[in-house]
């Protein structure tokens, strides 16, 4: 299992903010609407990873002292454990630039109150309006063939600084 960060930007009013999400261009996922991120290096901490591919994927300068972490899922793909990843999930409010298509993502913003969900990954409707509300999640997120949830354990608890 490999670690990946993923960082939800957000802006504008606090009664009515928007995240930046993106069409995924290339890779696993393709098509799919997600977070800014990708795989952690080995010399990297998940905080640098999600810097790193923020900027990398989206060209906007995020600090790691500005994320705060809002997940923490396991994903076993069944029967592709290839895939299967420790996904780091990140918001952060604060961050220079804006943001510029690159290879693997196309960028937008979107209400908080209106996230594509049938667009992103199935599990993301169990989790993401949740934890972007203000809640920590530590999840196992099981993956099925189909990229379909087969099965969800989640465990909530109050936002955290790691």
């Amino acid at each position: 299992m490999f670690d990946v960060a993923v960082v939800y930007l957000i802006s504008g009013p606090v009664d009515d903010p928007t995240v930046l999400l993106g069409a995924k261009l290339t890779g696993l996922g393709v098509g799919k609407i997600v977070g800014p991120g990708g795989k952690r290096e080995s010399d990297e901490s998940a905080e640098e990873a999600a810097v790193r591919e923020v900027f990398e994927e989206v060209g906007i300068v995020v600090e790691t002292t500005d994320l705060t972490p809002i997940a923490r899922v396991s994903y076993p793909f069944l029967g592709r454990p290839e895939l299967s990843q420790r996904s780091h999930a990140f918001v952060a409010r604060t961050f220079t630039g804006l943001p510029q298509a690159s290879v693997e993502l196309e960028p937008s913003w979107w209400p908080l109150g209106a996230l594509p969900l049938d667009r992103m990954w199935a599990d993301a409707a169990l989790w993401l309006p949740r934890a972007l509300a203000g809640e920590f999640l530590e999840a196992t997120i099981e993956i099925t063939r189909e990229n379909l949830v087969a099965q969800a354990d989640l465990t909530w608890s109050a936002f955290r600084r790691d």
